[in-house]
């Protein structure tokens, strides 16, 4: 797994690590050493950690004027024996609502399994972007499944064409565009 790295095609138009209100801020990355894992294997060391022991993220993109953030993940969301939305809410989530961020592109082909407990977390992410939204582009099909026997669905938007969006051939702008246009069609705008 050392070889999947973050999409790194987007870093000309916006880098986390240079951004003064992202959670990941003056992170240093090692082009050498190898530390982080999921179950003993090592993953590349541009993934972000944000509390989690078996999830990764790499934040790709987020622009303040227009309100949205896309935010790619690798590993295991294992919210019953990590409680990693719990995490990801309080370390990263919370600081974005913060600095104006009410649009969230989750993209999850990386995600290699995902266990879903409660919903309270995601229900207070929702409640919290009051005109705003989550959707998850290209989750894997048995990931999928999960999500929406628990319920998680009513609060992050999948399916139709955000099962199998080619993402990479937008830049960041376009890509939200298209998104919120169809966002904008779902909720009747």
């Amino acid at each position: 797994m050392v070889e999947l790295e973050p999409y790194y095609n987007w870093r000309t138009f916006y880098t986390a690590e240079t951004d003064n209100r992202s959670p990941f801020y003056r992170r240093k990355y090692s082009e050498i050493f190898l530390e982080k894992t999921i179950y003993n294997t090592y993953i590349n060391p541009q993934w972000d950690e944000f509390g989690s022991l078996t999830l990764y993220m790499k934040i790709l993109y987020t622009n303040y004027e227009l309100g949205f953030t896309i935010w790619e993940f690798m590993g295991e969301w294992n919210d019953i024996l990590y409680n990693d939305i719990m995490y990801l809410y309080r370390n990263v989530v919370e600081g974005m609502i913060e600095n104006g961020i009410q649009k969230f592109i989750l993209i999850g082909e990386n995600v290699l399994n995902f266990h879903a407990d409660d919903d309270s977390y995601y229900q207070e992410w929702a409640d919290n972007i009051e005109d705003g939204w989550i959707v998850g582009l290209n989750f894997l099909e048995h990931n999928l499944q999960e999500i929406k026997s628990a319920r998680l669905d009513y609060y992050i938007s999948f399916g139709g064409d955000f099962d199998s969006y080619d993402w990479r051939t937008y830049n960041p702008v376009k890509l939200f565009e298209k998104i919120e246009k169809q966002m904008r069609y779902r909720l009747g705008e």
